[in-house]
């Protein structure tokens, strides 16, 4: 149930000619885990993680708000995440890990102490949603750089459909209207990133028309829309997005039988990843999956294999989580087994690495 593997971009291949030392003084192992997105539960990093990172084999880090308690504890907790990407023994010391969390605002606020408070709803329905958005993203950089943290998982840029829809339950979508949604959208953006944070913009190309019980999380999610819809109302937020300079993008795990008729999941397609992301679109950033323990992706067998097919469509890096920590060695086992047997062919899997680096030497 595998499409075809993913062609470099240009953007990946001038960052390979440029990093290629690095790159290739890496192991098989350590070239697969420096893909993956680790999670794990509690509030204290486990030992195995923390040798995980000293050895080269680790990307970056999701938290959860099971692994946040306040401020002193994160910035311990990130504290000795860096000191041990730091050891002598990691390839890529160099590189800040990807450190990231979801404080999109509202009710998804890992950081209950940090902004923004306002709701991506409450924005959308302001007197000027560009400039409430702005002040939102400058909000989150200052509470996520403040301990440590170099990623968010925001702006939602879906564009919602029916009052109390999956996104509008939890009012997480900006606007039923797309223009609405590409001018906030792309205002969070500018600001987030102005205060040393890297955006992503979720969840490409729009989960807007899923209802409030279709969640990608715990089955499968069709979105039955025609081709010109979701380019002309879903993507038009990630075409202003990217004009802002968006350095990550989510791609959902429904599928969209008009832009890929083989029904994969959007993360698993090369149709919706290169066709419409990179190519349609021109989006030169890191792509990024959503959890790969989601329900939707159920047909796909074990979390090795779905992280291999996720990175052969052309998914960059991989969120190893999923409603619960998952763990990290089993989505790095799944890229170092595509990486030797040429499921994943070599110039592709270090070009998105090469990617993957860039974004992470600009953070920090």
């Amino acid at each position: 149930m595998q499409g075809p593997a993913a062609v470099p971009t240009k953007p990946q291949l001038a960052a390979l000619r440029s990093l290629a030392t690095v790159i290739d003084s890496m192991s098989p192992a350590q070239l697969a885990g420096q893909r993956v997105i680790y999670s794990f539960s509690g509030l204290t990093a486990p030992p195995s993680l923390l040798t995980a990172i000293q050895q080269g084999e680790v990307g970056g880090v999701i938290f959860f708000g099971s692994n946040i308690a306040s401020p002193a504890q994160l910035n311990a907790l990130v504290a000795q995440l860096k000191a041990a990407n730091a050891s002598p023994t990691n390839p890529a010391r160099d590189y800040p890990l990807l450190l990231m969390t979801d404080q999109e605002g509202g009710e998804v606020l890992r950081l209950p102490w940090a902004g923004p408070s306002e709701s991506e709803a409450e924005i959308g329905a302001s007197a000027s949603p560009a400039a409430a958005a702005a002040t939102a993203g400058a909000q989150a950089a200052a509470g996520l750089t403040g301990v440590g943290l170099n990623v968010d998982l925001a702006p939602v840029l879906d564009v919602y459909r029916q009052p109390g829809d999956f996104d509008d339950q939890y009012q997480r979508s900006y606007s039923m209207n797309p223009a609405v949604v590409a001018a906030a959208g792309a205002a969070f953006v500018r600001a987030l990133q102005a205060g040393g944070v890297a955006a992503t913009v979720k969840h490409f190309p729009g989960l807007g028309a899923a209802g409030a019980g279709q969640d990608t999380d715990n089955e499968p999610v069709e979105i039955n829309l025609s081709a010109s819809t979701l380019r002309s109302v879903d993507e038009a937020p990630y075409q202003a997005a990217i004009q802002a300079g968006v350095q990550l993008t989510m791609v959902s795990w429904a599928n969209y039988p008009a832009l890929d008729p083989r029904l994969l999941p959007a993360g698993l397609s090369p149709a919706i990843i290169q066709g419409e992301l990179q190519q349609r679109l021109g989006f030169g950033g890191v792509t990024i999956t959503d959890a790969l323990g989601a329900g939707a992706l159920a047909a796909y067998g074990s979390l090795q294999n779905r992280t291999m097919l996720a990175a052969r469509a052309g998914m960059d890096a991989l969120l190893c989580t999923g409603t619960a920590a998952l763990p990290g060695p089993d989505c790095l086992a799944g890229l170092e087994a595509g990486y030797l047997d040429g499921a994943l062919p070599v110039t592709a899997f270090k070009a998105q690495l090469a990617q993957l680096l860039a974004l992470r030497s600009s953070l920090g």
